[in-house]
């Protein structure tokens, strides 16, 4: 494991008691909090793409981490941006 992913650990088991991608929904609704401009960046893409309340879930949680790696105590417009920027898409 690397000194970076054991940052990671070490800051989310402090702020929450478990790693970020353990989070539930309601987990991630009351602990992973977004500015108002991070919050809407998110929602508008979420509608432009028609993804769900879990893709939204997922990009918080991974955006989260990314933070966590940054050593930062908010997520930023950039960690919010990489964490879409690795999503999925099927078809």
């Amino acid at each position: 494991m690397t000194q970076r992913s054991q940052i990671v650990i070490i800051f989310s088991l402090e702020r929450q008691g478990k790693v970020n991608d353990r989070l539930n929904s309601d987990e991630i609704d009351r602990l992973i909090v977004l500015s108002e401009d991070n919050k809407q960046l998110l929602e508008d893409v979420i509608d432009k793409l028609h993804l769900s309340a879990r893709a939204y879930h997922r990009i918080l949680k991974v955006a989260r981490t990314i933070a966590d790696l940054d050593q930062a105590q908010n997520i930023e417009q950039q960690h919010l941006i990489e964490a879409i920027g690795y999503r999925r898409f099927d078809g």
